[in-house]
């Protein structure tokens, strides 16, 4: 009989399997090495517990790259309003390509009390207008809302460098430094590179450090892609079905641009996203 379980640490060959409140060190059939397929920490597997061996992998709905993990609910992006200061490409381009990964992604705003009043203001303004198109945003200062959001999910962090990660994920419990210094070493930015990844069980949730967003590489992606990940574009309607939100007559977008019904810095980078996306895209831009 197989149960269904978690796979929450791969370490070489070897697949810690959660089920229940137990863990199983299982090996994988010999069919997945044949095939040119390894399971990944976050897969949902059927697996013989007596044996301790993974007979099937169910269907994945995400895969990230750095580190290698499946299933990911969650993505807390981040975000410092000042040292370092916000960077909305940054963050725009974050949003899209989790969204398109099929993840959903929360902003979490950091370093709010370095800024002025007047500062808090505008910030209060902008980030209204992610609220307004979808996205749920928090500060971290709202860990208890934010704990609630993350129940039973898979969680990843992402953001810049210096943006307050570490601390983030010390927040959720005191108990954690330890918890965050295995993270980092487990993906190789300690002073030993491991072949270990890990899902870290915190609270009610399981967490995974910056995944393969580093490198932020637009160029597999389709521009139909890009455009579903601008989630306020669907609220418009163009002339033409294939219009690309360039320069067409009758785009909706651009009229919601010239209304500043739609963020211009968000446009902006939807624009300069395109044109990362491919070389080949050029053609469009030009008059």
């Amino acid at each position: 009989m197989l149960e269904t379980g978690l796979i929450t640490k791969v370490n070489s060959d070897t697949f810690t399997v959660k089920y229940q409140d137990n863990y199983y060190d299982c090996k994988a059939r010999g069919k997945f090495r044949n095939e040119h397929f390894k399971p990944l920490v976050g897969d949902i597997v059927n697996f013989n517990k007596d044996k301790k061996v993974i007979e099937e992998v169910t269907t994945r709905k995400n895969v990230l790259e750095r580190p290698p993990v499946a299933n990911i609910d969650i993505a807390l992006v981040v975000t410092s309003l000042k040292k370092p200061d916000l960077n909305l490409t940054l963050l725009d381009k974050l949003l899209s390509i989790i969204t398109i990964k099929g993840i959903t992604p929360i902003i979490v705003l950091t370093k709010l009390d370095l800024l002025t009043k007047e500062e808090l203001q505008d910030i209060t303004n902008l980030f209204n207008y992610y609220k307004k198109i979808g996205y749920l945003v928090y500060t971290n200062e709202e860990i208890s809302s934010l704990k609630k959001a993350l129940k039973n999910k898979i969680v990843t962090v992402c953001g810049q460098t210096g943006a307050g990660k570490s601390t983030l994920i010390n927040y959720f419990d005191e108990n954690l430094n330890l918890a965050t210094n295995e993270i980092s070493e487990a993906l190789g930015r300690g002073k030993h590179t491991t072949r270990i990844v890990e899902l870290f069980e915190i609270l009610d949730f399981y967490i995974v450090d910056t995944p393969g967003f580093s490198a932020l590489d637009l160029v597999n992606y389709s521009i139909e892609d890009i455009q579903n990940s601008f989630l306020e574009f669907k609220n418009y309607t163009c002339k033409f079905n294939d219009c690309k939100h360039l320069k067409e007559i009758g785009c909706g977008i651009l009229e919601g641009v010239d209304k500043k019904e739609i963020l211009l810095s968000r446009y902006n980078n939807y624009v300069r996203f395109i044109k990362e996306s491919s070389d080949d895209r050029s053609k469009l831009f030009k008059k």
